[in-house]
């Protein structure tokens, strides 16, 4: 029996989806979501395992123009990714009215096959759909394309089907009980931030950074000790908020997810700590995970 294994991209603009997308086609929670844009910064691996196919998708941040160091380490691993795919899977929401030269330019000298999603179909009607789909047919002539839903799982699996079919043979590039190349730690970090970005506005969670100081497994209980970073004292002073009562929902909402998520009880302690402008800086960037 020969083997498939692959590479497989799903890039796009902020907020056209693609995180719920990567969620769906892996069938874990590996990507937050949050109804702001922005919210992915990190190239994150999801990994289908089957006994004849590995399928490795990759969860990028939205296609922007970087205005600091932060989101220019965002757009290499997006770059990256890429560079990497043996399949790319352009997401894009049925209701887009600015153009997508951004994310096409971004995909001009890729020689991989490339599949158009048209997302949130559950939002439109047929005839917008037609013309959608009639659109990318003539600016891409991409190898498929498909109208989907995929916060509503409508034809996820259609789109699952053709990517395995696209894989090439190869073995498998991880270990096949791998679900992801992240740690627990960075998804603990994920879900506080995931709960910064919901609980917040304006500036707030754009300006926010989690790091994990402390995570000690127990056989019931996981304790878990995060810094969460901010830019200004005024920024901090609107995260504790009031007699801390801001910071606790955080934590509530955050603990929640963890437990779900690791199977534990979880005993979290949140501090915050403000480091100025630490988004335009490299050395902190690099401490922090990004890449450079």
């Amino acid at each position: 029996m020969s083997h498939r294994a692959g590479f497989v991209s799903i890039i796009g603009k902020p907020n056209a989806g693609k995180s719920t997308l990567m969620n769906a086609l892996v069938g874990e929670k590996m990507s937050i979501i949050t109804p702001k844009a922005q919210t992915t910064r990190h190239r994150i691996l999801g990994i289908v395992n089957q006994p004849d196919y590995q399928i490795v998708f990759s969860d990028t941040p939205g296609v922007i123009k970087p205005h600091y160091a932060l989101q220019e380490s965002m757009m290499h691993q997006v770059n990256g990714s890429i560079v990497d795919a043996d399949l790319i899977l352009l997401v894009t929401d049925i209701n887009e009215t600015h153009d997508e030269n951004e994310v096409l330019e971004k995909l001009q000298g890729s020689l991989a096959p490339l599949a158009v999603l048209i997302n949130k179909i559950d939002k439109s009607d047929e005839e917008a759909v037609k013309a959608k789909i009639e659109y990318w047919q003539q600016k891409l002539n991409p190898k498929a394309i498909f109208a989907i839903s995929a916060l509503k799982d409508h034809n996820i699996r259609g789109v699952m089907d053709f990517v395995v079919d696209s894989l090439p043979e190869h073995p498998p590039y991880y270990e096949k009980d791998f679900l992801t190349d992240r740690n627990d730690r960075f998804f603990a970090s994920e879900m506080i931030r995931e709960q910064v970005f919901k609980q917040y506005k304006k500036e707030i969670p754009y300006s926010t950074e989690v790091i994990i100081t402390e995570f000690l497994e127990g056989e019931q209980l996981y304790r878990i000790s995060a810094e969460i970073i901010v830019e200004r004292d005024s920024q901090k002073n609107i995260l504790i908020g009031k007699n801390g009562e801001m910071l606790k929902i955080v934590g509530t909402y955050a603990r929640r997810s963890m437990e779900e998520f690791f199977q534990r009880k979880i005993f979290l302690q949140m501090f915050v700590k403000v480091i100025g402008d630490w988004r335009s800086k490299k050395n902190y960037l690099k401490q922090f995970g990004y890449e450079d």
